[in-house]
């Protein structure tokens, strides 16, 4: 009798581990079949990079090519017609001074808009808000035309200012900063210090996850530009990756591995950065009140 009453009470909590097993199983099975999917790009990238041309368009697909042709990494480099070594300096300079300028712009606006006393500061911000709504498409050719009198094309100077200020930046720090903590600034400002010094001294130590995750997104998207750089960077000494990257493919000639093995490349800088700052990322995202 005891037996029976205890395979009774028994049963329901084998069947609900069951069923927490099964769950965990499908959700793993999930993962792992989003996470091949993902990484299916990668794979591609990697083995049509190391084929020869023959290996990259032949009928008969094979898991990797029958030799690899490690030979086309330095041949992308050496390549005469496409500095691609320059090509990646001069997109590492722009994606770094571009998220460092926006970082500095869109922090001081968003700090000021949350915390210094301004009757219109509301409809600064929504003005700010407003320049969301307007296409790129609008702005493009003024930009270009300003930038082309100031004898700015073919420079770092015209690829770089024009795209420092960021409103979804300033967006995003204007809501952290309506939530910080006032008590750290009023004990800022009782030790002396002034609006400037609290927000070096103070404010910006203690929001590096905010400034990581804008800073990441910045910085993924100056380095992925390319409209801007194709139009501002005419000579070969100013493109960037992205530019050089479409060399690869003209009317007159395709260079398959090298425009794999060019792509394999340019998106390692992306991929270190974003396994650098992920834990800052998602910690930014949390604290900066895009949610609320």
């Amino acid at each position: 009798m005891t037996t029976s009453r205890t395979r009774a009470a028994g049963a329901p909590h084998t069947t609900g581990d069951a069923l927490v097993r099964v769950g965990r199983a499908l959700r793993l099975a999930l993962l792992v079949a989003l996470a091949v999917l993902f990484l299916v790009p990668f794979y591609l990238l990697v083995r049509n990079g190391l084929a020869s041309e023959a290996d990259i368009t032949s009928p008969e697909w094979t898991f990797l090519p029958h030799t690899l042709h490690w030979s086309n990494v330095s041949e992308l480099f050496s390549d005469p017609t496409v500095p691609f070594a320059r090509s990646l300096l001069n997109s590492a300079l722009i994606a770094v001074l571009t998220t460092l300028g926006t970082l500095l712009l869109a922090s001081l606006a968003g700090y000021g808009l949350a915390r210094i006393p301004y009757r219109h500061a509301n409809k600064v911000f929504y003005a700010i808000l407003g320049t969301l709504m307007v296409p790129a498409a609008v702005t493009f050719v003024p930009t270009f035309v300003l930038v082309s009198s100031l004898g700015w094309v073919s420079t770092l100077r015209g690829l770089i200012v024009p795209t420092l200020f960021s409103a979804f930046a300033c967006f995003v720090f204007r809501q952290y900063f309506l939530g910080f903590p006032r008590e750290l600034e009023d004990a800022a400002r009782v030790d002396g210090l002034g609006h400037w010094r609290t927000y070096w001294l103070v404010v910006v130590p203690n929001t590096r996850p905010v400034f990581a995750a804008v800073g990441t997104i910045v910085f993924i998207g100056a380095w992925n530009s390319f409209l801007w750089p194709l139009v501002i960077g005419q000579g070969r000494s100013s493109w960037t990756v992205q530019v050089a990257l479409s060399s690869f493919t003209t009317a007159q000639v395709i260079r398959l591995h090298e425009l794999f093995v060019a792509a394999a490349v340019s998106i390692l800088p992306l991929l270190v950065v974003f396994l650098f700052f992920q834990r800052w990322i998602v910690a930014g995202v949390e604290r900066s009140g895009i949610d609320d």
